[in-house]
């Protein structure tokens, strides 16, 4: 079996355990916290299986995003004009 098919049967699984997802809720009732949680746990794994079958059709968009490079060179000290350093204060400044 290709992966495509794998997918195929297991969003029919999904589809099967909607439907008697479902009907436990019209039998039980939908306000119990068990059945909510079946419930949304049932919407997680199509959600998942939605961005799978998105990942493997489009192999390349999975990549991390792109790194970029900071220098090693020191900052311009003129970006640090007038800013206050974290629980110091501003520079040349004293406290009271």
């Amino acid at each position: 079996m290709s992966v495509h098919d794998d997918l195929t049967t297991a969003q029919r699984c999904l589809d099967d355990l909607a439907r008697s997802v479902g009907r436990l809720e019209q039998q039980l009732g939908s306000s119990g916290l068990e059945m909510r949680r079946v419930r949304t746990d049932a919407e997680h794994l199509r959600e998942s299986l939605a961005l799978l079958r998105a990942a493997v059709s489009h192999p390349g968009s999975s990549r991390g995003p792109e790194l970029v490079t900071i220098p090693d060179t020191p900052y311009d000290d003129s970006l640090w004009i007038d800013t206050d350093d974290e629980g110091l204060g501003a520079r040349g400044r004293h406290a009271p």
